[in-house]
């Protein structure tokens, strides 16, 4: 039983690092694809909509990639 339980909490983390990684990484992707700086425009401009856009965008790849990882 405490097998079981060690080796289902190691693929937890396993999948929760890869599901993190993933989401980074296409973060990334979509700051590069951007012609401004993303952190720069929300922080330093105050730019409500591209915040809102940005954090739609976060929830959705959230999404993707937890049904793709479960």
């Amino acid at each position: 039983m405490e097998a079981t339980l060690l080796s289902n909490l190691i693929s937890a983390l396993v999948f929760a690092g890869l599901g993190i990684s993933v989401f980074l990484l296409t973060f990334l992707v979509i700051d590069r694809l951007t012609p401004y700086t993303l952190w720069r425009e929300i922080i330093d401009e105050h730019n409500t909509a591209l915040a809102v856009l940005i954090g739609a965008v976060a929830l959705g790849m959230s999404l993707i990639i937890a049904a793709a990882i479960h």
